[in-house]
């Protein structure tokens, strides 16, 4: 069985976001998505909020091979635990690939028997991160086609209450 995980802090979990995951889950048995719990950043939403919201999302789209769950600490011990063989990595640009390498470097030198896997974000996607979803909405712009419909209400009055 093929196992990838899918770190990232999901704050909040984005179309672009939901683009690779959907590539991952074609390529492996079975796809982790990881939430990040980083006590030392300031999440617009909690943990569990960002968990619920990916959950509504695989409900939605039916991606029955896929779980979400949470870690703190190294990513690869949460790997290891989960018994997953690869990382998931989305690439929209040329910057994102030098920190990627950098990454996956140390990864490495912690387990060399992971390895990562990037997607190439969409073309329609390249633009979008969690952080500019979180700007358009706290200045009460749109986030309609930038985040899973299914989730763009709670995303919008969170947004609108900051």
């Amino acid at each position: 069985m093929t196992v990838g995980v899918y770190p990232g802090s999901f704050d909040p979990f984005t179309v672009g976001h939901l683009d690779v995951l959907t590539n991952a889950a074609g390529l492996f048995d079975l796809v982790y998505v990881a939430v990040l719990h980083n006590v030392d950043k300031r999440p617009t939403f909690t943990v569990q909020e960002r968990m619920e919201m990916i959950r509504n999302v695989l409900a939605a789209e039916k991606l029955d091979n896929v779980r979400c769950g949470t870690f703190d600490g190294l990513l690869v011990e949460y790997a290891k635990s989960v018994q997953a063989t690869h990382i998931v990595r989305g690439l929209r640009a040329t910057s994102d690939f030098e920190y990627e390498f950098q990454i996956d470097a140390v990864n490495r030198h912690l387990d060399n028997s992971l390895r990562t896997v990037y997607f190439m974000a969409s073309p329609g996607h390249s633009f979008l991160s969690s952080s500019n979803v979180k700007e358009i909405g706290l200045w009460g712009g749109s986030i309609k086609g930038l985040v899973p419909e299914i989730n763009e209400d709670i995303i919008r009055e969170r947004l609108a209450r900051k």
